[in-house]
């Protein structure tokens, strides 16, 4: 079906009249192909979900537009041993419900992160205690040097703990179990906006929080936030002015959008890596028609797939050059990543067909794959251009593609046999990625998205090593190695980094920064 640009659906249309009378200069329409699946910043680590919920709430250290490390809700912090932080606390602060901050909530909320249904885990599981000094100070000890705690927790959102212990909501609501409380629908966090109306996958509105202790630097008063996810309707939303900011653009409209009189797009790099994983631990796959046995659990069925991926045409039809090939999961601007790593094995489907016949497959066999069809850069269609690759080499893939508030949910859960995921790494360091992606599973945290329990306790030794060293010459070489025996096993594929694309109007200024994180506070409407 084709759209014009003054053709929304009627739905939308409603949407954009029951708000259209309130705009104004200072109201900025943001649109997005999904929306945040919670207003629980400890419920899931998407990083569209974060970057919704961080208008509202915040965490003791937050970022500079440059993604340098800044004082949020602590003004300070230093090491007074190598297993201890002090945290000196802002003063003065209050939720938006006027209740004041203090060291009771900062303790509370990240005990909250290791609850039952929390997707934070992997943020807070080398913490040993939390514990308050007095009401403007608390020290976090962890179990062995922590050197890079301070942009571990940037993401790791304060809440109160009265308005939790009020609402029922001392827990995470668990998005795998599609579990809702209170905090699922309201926000009360210390943020530049307040949440004043929340319909879930229809529209947020925010409005400046009066009370905020930080500059707000934009003129923006109000944010109405609107998913769209039919890409034709979200451009057209774009180009007719009914939205002032949408992402992302299309690679195939970007050329349109900027050829409009009243709109452009921004273009940069971002630092999400897109891969694909299996399942490396069942004996039989869920999804699958080889009984008794896995072939994943087989390097050679793993290599296989990889070298039949001719990602090198995916990033020509399906991204249009918008995407840079990767070997490794963590990308350019990552600490930690070295160029000189980042070599893909060859695309060659018939050295992956010998490598299928060598591990007993030579007449392939059939598998499903789950993707999103809402959160990545061209998700489901990267996902069948691998089908169709994988195809020549006689695998035959059920592919299951659908809106990320049923699919995140479905692979969180484990319910998977093989798998699309996209991930920046929230500190900008390749622990990051090792800790939550690579790591063998624990019930702390580690491996939290390994969700293929791929294993190997020598990647592990080396993960605890980074964690600690303060060395960048030894460290760069343990994540190096770490790297390297990740690639060996042929423990995820690695597809790609995806370049960021986000539409505006020419009215607005505003800040892109390369984690695909979007805030209010640095947003201008010009009169």
């Amino acid at each position: 079906m084709k759209f014009k640009s003054k053709l929304l659906s009627a739905s939308l249309l409603c949407a954009f009249a029951a708000t259209s009378f309130v705009a104004s200069a200072q109201t900025l329409r943001v649109a997005n192909q999904g929306d945040s699946l919670s207003m629980d910043p400890h419920s899931l680590n998407e990083s569209l979900q974060l970057s919704v919920t961080g208008n509202a709430y915040e965490g003791l250290v937050i970022r500079n537009k440059d993604l340098s490390l800044a004082p949020g809700l602590a003004t300070s912090w230093k090491q007074t041993s190598p297993t201890v932080w002090r945290f000196e606390l802002r003063k003065g602060v209050q939720f938006h419900d006027g209740t004041p901050f203090t060291a009771d909530d900062v303790v509370f909320s990240f005990n909250r992160t290791q609850a039952d249904g929390s997707d934070m885990k992997s943020y807070t599981n080398d913490f040993k205690e939390v514990r308050k000094i007095n009401d403007h100070v608390v020290e976090i000890e962890t179990k062995t040097p922590f050197p890079i705690l301070p942009d571990v927790i940037s993401l790791v959102y304060m809440m109160s703990k009265k308005w939790c212990e009020t609402n029922q909501a001392t827990r995470p609501v668990d998005r795998r179990k599609g579990i809702e409380n209170a905090a699922s629908f309201r926000a009360n966090g210390t943020g530049p906006y307040r949440v004043r109306e929340r319909q879930p996958n229809v529209r947020t509105t925010f409005v400046r929080n009066g009370t905020y202790w930080g500059k707000i630097e934009g003129n923006v008063q109000e944010v109405i936030y609107t998913p769209i996810g039919n890409d034709a309707t979200r451009v057209a939303a774009l180009l007719s002015g009914e939205v002032d900011v949408m992402e992302p653009v299309p690679v195939q409209d970007i050329d349109r959008v900027n050829g409009n009189a009243g709109t452009k797009v921004l273009v940069g790099p971002e630092l999400r890596t897109i891969f694909l994983g299996m399942d490396q631990k069942r004996d039989e796959l869920l999804y699958s028609n080889i009984k008794g046995k896995n072939p994943f659990k087989d390097k050679r069925v793993r290599q296989a797939f990889y070298q039949a991926i001719d990602i090198d045409g995916i990033k020509k039809t399906v991204m249009r050059g918008a995407s840079g090939p990767t070997a490794l999961l963590i990308g350019p601007g990552i600490n930690g990543f070295q160029q000189e790593q980042n070599k893909r094995l060859p695309y060659d489907p018939e050295a992956a067909k010998k490598l299928m016949a060598e591990a007993g497959y030579p007449n392939g066999f059939e598998v499903a794959m789950n993707c999103p069809n809402d959160r990545y850069v061209n998700d489901s269609r990267i996902c069948q251009a691998v089908a169709a690759n994988l195809s020549r080499i006689n695998v035959k893939i059920n592919l299951q593609a659908e809106t990320k508030g049923t699919y995140f949910p479905k692979v969180l859960r484990r319910d998977t046999s093989f798998y699309m995921l996209g991930w920046t790494p929230a500190t900008y360091d390749a622990h990051n990625a090792l800790n939550a992606l690579v790591a063998c599973v624990d019930d702390k945290g580690a491996g939290q998205f390994n969700l293929g329990a791929y294993c190997n306790p020598k990647v592990d030794e080396l993960t605890k090593k980074i964690q600690s060293e303060t060395d960048k010459t030894k460290r760069n070489a343990m994540i190096k190695e770490a790297f390297d025996i990740h690639n060996a096993d042929v423990g995820h594929l690695p597809l790609h980094q995806q370049s960021l694309a986000w539409g505006t109007s020419k009215k607005v200024e505003l800040v892109q920064l390369a984690d695909n994180f979007m805030f209010f506070k640095w947003m201008t409407v010009k009169k």
